[in-house]
């Protein structure tokens, strides 16, 4: 555990963030800062569906999540680093491909079938990035904002639960290994 709070900022360094001056009053109640099994579990699951659903200002979302849940605010805020700047490509191609299937569901096709569907997709795209008149920008905003906004939602809503499950999981075996082994 100490080794993710050196990692973790503490009350007074989110007091002093410019983002989260205005949540001051709120940051000294005591639950925010207790490391308990639900409150960080919580906390993180919280962080982690900012952090994918967000694009922006996740670490704002997250605490006021966080203060209303009375959820472990590091934790929160630390959470929402699952996406960044090295995850950020790999995340927004998965939930856009997620989104696309959850949005289309058709019948197995065979691969020429997949690759002339694909190759068709990626001429659309091709010709809305360099502005054809075939396919408008906002017209080619809108196709892809759909599947990538389902996606980023199932991503984040399951993550967010996985986290939380993982988390009691991991913390509830950790408290009974202790008390098996006599390390209270």
């Amino acid at each position: 555990m100490s080794f993710f709070r050196r990692w973790i900022p503490d009350q007074e360094t989110l007091e002093r963030s410019r983002w989260l001056a205005w949540l001051a009053p709120w940051l000294g109640q005591p639950a925010l800062w207790v490391w308990s099994r639900h409150g960080v579990a919580l906390g993180v699951s919280i962080g982690i569906f900012f952090g994918m659903l967000v694009p922006v200002a996740q670490i704002p979302a997250s605490a006021v999540a966080a203060i209303v849940l009375r959820a472990n605010l590091p934790a929160a805020a630390a959470s929402t680093l699952v996406s960044n700047p090295v995850t950020f490509a790999p995340v927004y191609y998965l939930a856009y491909r997620l989104g696309n299937m959850v949005l289309e569901p058709t019948a197995p096709k065979s691969a020429s079938e997949k690759d002339s569907e694909a190759e068709q997709k990626a001429t659309e795209l091709h010709q809305t990035i360099h502005g054809s008149e075939k396919v408008g920008f906002w017209q080619g905003i809108k196709m892809m904002g759909k599947p990538l906004m389902v996606g980023l939602a199932i991503l984040a809503v399951s993550g967010g639960l996985l986290a939380y499950v993982l988390i009691s999981l991991i913390w509830s075996a950790h408290q009974w290994y202790k008390m098996r082994s006599g390390k209270e």
